[in-house]
């Protein structure tokens, strides 16, 4: 499957080469940063290697062009997304881009994994440039990785027997940290210092990450941005409740593309146009497609049950939300709906805390907020130093018809690249927030010089960096009665469901 939607975006600026152990590649420098982009990181997932981990890349002769990203991954876009691609689309897509200072020498590196569902998103975003963040003294670092039934997908047919892995989207990130590792002193990073960082899915890919074994010595810090989750997770091989196995969706979507008794070969003959259908953020096809697997391969059991059980490295860790995430989005009803149905008797308890019918609040304190706190709470608890945001600043140009920040909107603050129409406000807080970032990646802890005081969280605390008009402190989140709520009407959910 190949869309050409446009040229591949590239990289401007005057020729630079570097010889890195992966092969010689020739990228661009503007403003003394160094720009690499569509260097790939495995072989092509396609054919007998779809719906198998990681191959390495075959290595090329002479010198590489790295001026131009890569393909994305298979996906339906949405018109309102707030880091936009057009790149053309193909199943070989699993490339990297980097960026470094002309001069970089042992440099924190932080390694960006995007957002989007699991279902759509790109690293070749312009929002998503890694100039600015790298002129702070980094090495920046992003990359694709397989989506939507390309990413997550099983099936008995594709077993050998053995143990069965469905996140072929987990396995990829694995594969980039371990180019990173191997690869990236020749750009002048540190492989011994790297954070990585994600927003929405990619923050919730980080929380996966950390609770992977393959992933273990791979990264040394971690950002959350709007990705904790506890909602839970498919198995393998068995329905629970509410959601169906992955083996069933494989079978289901098997048969809805008329394959009743598929062997793997015939799967892996599939049009990749037959695979992707219209599997989106709007259409997520819960009876044909799961998502992130309990599939006992990288993923060993849900999140919250391993960082509870400390079974995750005590990594400085950076969490947290966005002021209205959903709740100001015109889909508001069908959340809440699925918010009543997933919590059952449970969700009559939380009438005392958001009104009947609910405030749309509860959509940001339950899929976002909620779970933020409590992920750091757990992380703090368990010795590793933590920190707590709630980010609630509005740019210029959305200030006279948005209150508060909206999912992905602080995104453009921490990468530097700010919407038209930014003013000095929102120069500052971008300022803020990338000198922030940068720190923790630098030294495991965002303060510094000038800089408002962060505080760490407790195991048991309430202290965020609200960062809202401009300015920040550390103040005790005035929603923390209603999280509470949240938190005691999810604990019983997951009791019923023998999920604790």
């Amino acid at each position: 499957m190949t869309v050409n939607s446009a040229d591949a975006r590239e990289l401007t600026g005057r020729p630079t080469t570097v010889a890195a152990p992966a092969g010689t590649v020739a990228g661009r420098v503007t403003d003394g940063v160094r720009g690499f982009a569509g260097i790939p990181y495995s072989a092509p997932p396609v054919g007998v290697l779809r719906w198998r981990p990681p191959a390495p890349p075959q290595r090329w002769k002479g010198t590489r062009d790295a001026s131009r990203f890569g393909n994305d991954c298979p996906q339906q876009r949405l018109p309102r997304d707030l880091t936009p691609s057009d790149q053309p689309m193909s199943e070989d897509c699993l490339s990297l881009n980097l960026w470094a200072p002309e001069r970089a020498r042992r440099l924190p590196v932080m390694v960006w994994i995007h957002g989007g569902g699991f279902v759509m998103g790109s690293s070749a975003s312009p929002v998503l440039d890694g100039a600015k963040l790298a002129r702070r003294g980094v090495v920046l670092v992003s990359f694709n990785y397989r989506l939507g039934r390309f990413g997550f997908f099983s099936h008995p047919a594709l077993g050998d027997g053995g143990q069965r892995s469905a996140n072929f989207a987990f396995e990829d990130m694995i594969a980039a940290l371990k180019w990173v590792r191997g690869n990236v002193a020749a750009f002048g990073g540190d492989p011994r210092n790297v954070t990585i960082f994600g927003e929405s899915a990619g923050g919730a890919a980080v929380d996966f990450l950390l609770a992977a074994p393959q992933a273990r010595g791979l990264f040394h810090k971690a950002i959350v941005q709007s990705g904790a989750n506890r909602e839970p997770y498919a198995r393998l091989d068995r329905d629970r409740p509410a959601r169906i196995s992955a083996d069933h969706a494989g079978a289901a979507f098997a048969a809805s593309a008329g394959l009743s008794n598929p062997s793997a070969a015939a799967l892996r003959a599939l049009p990749a146009e037959a695979i992707q259908g219209k599997l989106g953020l709007l259409d997520q096809q819960p009876d044909r497609f799961t998502g992130p697997v309990i599939d006992g391969v990288t993923v060993l059991d849900d999140p919250v049950e391993q960082f509870g059980a400390g079974a995750v490295p005590r990594v400085p860790y950076l969490i947290g939300s966005n002021g209205a995430e959903l709740s100001a989005e015109p889909f508001v009803p069908i959340l809440l709906d699925l918010i009543k149905a997933a919590l059952g008797p449970g969700f009559a308890a939380l009438g005392g805390s958001y009104g009947d019918p609910p405030s749309p609040a509860l959509i940001d304190d339950y899929y976002f907020g909620e779970a933020a706190r409590g992920y750091a709470r757990i992380m703090a608890g368990h010795g590793a130093p933590t920190w707590l945001y709630r980010f609630d600043h509005v740019t210029a140009a959305e200030r006279a018809t948005r209150q508060r920040a909206q999912h992905a909107s602080d995104i453009a603050f921490v990468f530097g690249n700010l919407p038209p129409g930014a003013d000095a406000q929102d120069r500052a807080v971008s300022d803020l927030l990338g000198t922030y970032w940068t720190n923790f990646a630098r030294a495991g802890d965002p303060n510094g010089f000038g800089l408002p005081r962060w505080e760490r969280v407790a195991s048991g605390g309430n202290a965020a960096l609200i960062v809202a008009a401009g300015s920040a402190a550390t103040r005790e989140l005035g929603n923390a009665a209603r999280l509470d709520a949240v938190e005691r009407a999810m604990n019983e959910r997951r009791a019923r469901e023998n999920l604790q």
